[in-house]
């Protein structure tokens, strides 16, 4: 079972570091893990899609609709590129991914993120990592304080998590030498 710290990451550390975040795409089938998440960030409009459908109901999705897509479908190349078409120009995506030591895998995906997004970066969300993908923002240099500050009742996410959560030992950014990009 998932704990409170994977819904809080996911949700938190991309809508931290976005400037201005408004449009939200949720690719899940388990959206209620992160209603309570979402709902801290009041003006933000949230569109669901369930991931077993996303392949289909991503396609009607208008181009450069999105600030933050967090996704918990599919890492196909197809379904990334429809994310990335959907994203805005400063958007962030965080995704679920297989596990750090799955490298083949986890190097496919980050491979096909950086056809159209600057920084790729693995990240701690408790007992899982996250992909977090950016056009434009940092995650560790853009977060903003005050709005990571201004959030209550969290259980663990907070401003010294949220960059924290993106250290990595060296066995990582050896095997991932030349695909993260931060």
């Amino acid at each position: 079972m998932k704990s409170f710290i994977y819904p809080e990451m996911m949700v938190h550390v991309p809508l931290c570091t976005h400037k201005d975040p408004q449009n939200i795409l949720l690719i899940s089938d388990d959206t209620k893990l992160f209603d309570v998440e979402l709902a801290r960030h009041r003006d933000c409009s949230i569109t669901i899609i369930k991931s077993s459908d996303a392949g289909d109901a991503i396609c009607n999705l208008e181009d450069n609709s999105f600030d933050v897509v967090l996704s918990e479908g599919s890492n196909e190349a197809v379904l990334l590129a429809h994310i990335a078409r959907v994203s805005k120009e400063d958007a962030l995506i965080s995704i679920a991914h297989p596990s750090l030591d799955d490298i083949e895998a986890n190097r496919v995906i980050m491979k096909n993120l950086a056809k159209d997004f600057k920084i790729i970066m693995p990240y701690n969300a408790g007992e899982n990592t996250l992909l977090l993908a950016s056009k434009e923002y940092h995650p560790t240099a853009d977060i903003i304080l005050q709005r990571s500050d201004l959030l209550e009742g969290h259980s663990y996410y907070n401003c010294d998590i949220h960059p924290a959560a993106f250290a990595t030992g060296n066995d990582v950014r050896k095997a991932y030498l030349g695909v993260i990009r931060n």
